[in-house]
């Protein structure tokens, strides 16, 4: 049986003309401040080191640590042409994002009334050779059809709604204000299907004292890790925490030598911060044990019209203590699961094994 291929109402059209340069369809003259560095229908290679050549806008969020995913150090990793491989549900997200990116600026133009087409490729700042941008869309003058601005794409979960609500997170807003600073527009649309099923978008108004400091911020960033090519120092992102765990192939039984003040510091630091987290935990403890007093039986306490905090049973079950007191109910309801055999592949297969452990960092309690 043959398929016959039906074109949906947010797929993009056959162009039917080539535009003369210069001109307001011409879309590779869209941006005021840049010019085209790569063409949309470069080949992957070209369009990694494209992207190795300078500071995108889905960099910038990481290298000011406000990315949840990504850190300065998976920055520098990837500029140096040492990316690792994505965890597999991230890379799945990004994916169906990618597929999906039609349809959410189908839903924009048909919501907003503002034409969003595609862009011509990878942008580049005409004063400032590492400022790139690949914009996701770019946002046409309904009346003109002159380009007036970008339009950055988003999809996302359902718990995250409340982001959108009443304007863009800042993660999508820096990068809007990264695609004005490169391409010189006053102002950006961010669209989010969120939930796949709610489609909210902003107008964000171009800040120049935003910019300026992204600009300033970006490029001695650029300069010293990319340029230079010196490592980012250590920070507190727990994503960062994850890629030092896969960064180096651990060499078994391989010992280094590290400096005894700056090893010493670096221990009683660490022991000085574990004793005021536990202080805190301590503290924080106490008072929520006094509004577990207080609540006594309810499970919720108000203040007039508003919760004050809630005391529900809705936590965890306690399935130890349900098996030890009530046997013959825990009996009738125990099935037995498929679980991966860790034992049996650490004996069989060591080298695999241990290509998937954690790496765990310990500090001996005896002083140095």
């Amino acid at each position: 049986m043959s398929v016959q291929a039906t074109e949906q109402p947010w797929t993009t059209p056959a162009p039917t003309a080539t535009a003369a340069p210069g001109s307001p369809r011409d879309l590779a003259f869209g941006a005021p401040t840049a010019r085209l560095l790569l063409p949309v229908d470069a080949t992957e290679e070209e369009w990694h080191a494209a992207r190795r050549g300078g500071i995108g806008g889905s960099d910038v969020a990481a290298i000011l640590g406000l990315d949840k995913y990504r850190g300065p150090r998976h920055v520098f990793e990837a500029k140096h042409g040492r990316p690792l491989p994505a965890d597999a549900a991230l890379s799945e997200y990004a994916e169906i994002g990618q597929e999906i990116e039609q349809f959410v600026s189908y839903l924009f133009t048909k919501r907003s009334g503002i034409p969003a087409v595609e862009t011509p490729g990878t942008l580049v700042n005409i004063d400032r050779e590492w400022m790139r941008a690949n914009v996701d869309r770019y946002a046409l003058d309904p009346e003109s059809g002159e380009v007036v601005a970008p339009v950055e794409l988003k999809n996302r979960s359902e718990y995250q709604i409340g982001d959108w609500e009443d304007g863009v997170p800042d993660g999508p807003a820096l990068q809007a204000h990264w695609y004005m600073a490169v391409g010189g527009w006053q102002y950006a649309w961010v669209a989010a299907l969120v939930g796949g099923n709610k489609l909210r978008y902003h107008r964000i108004e171009r800040d120049d004292e935003l910019i300026e400091t992204l600009i300033d911020t970006c490029g001695r960033w650029f300069q010293r890790h990319v340029v230079d090519g010196y490592p980012p120092p250590a920070d507190g992102l727990e994503s960062t925490k994850e890629l030092l765990g896969r960064l180096w192939e651990t060499k078994a039984g391989e010992i280094v030598e590290v400096p005894r003040d700056k090893a010493a510091k670096l221990r009683k630091r660490r022991a000085s911060l574990i004793e005021q987290i536990k202080a805190l935990e301590t503290e924080r403890n106490a008072v929520e044990n006094e509004m577990r007093l207080m609540t006594e039986a309810a499970e919720v306490a108000k203040v007039g019209k508003s919760v004050a905090w809630s005391w529900k049973q809705n936590g965890t079950f306690a399935a130890k203590r349900f098996a030890e007191e009530q046997p013959d109910i825990a009996a009738e309801y125990t099935t037995t699961v498929e679980v991966l055999d860790v034992d049996r592949l650490k004996a069989e297969r060591p080298k695999t094994y241990e290509q998937y452990r954690a790496r765990v960092l310990r500090v001996p309690a005896k002083e140095l």
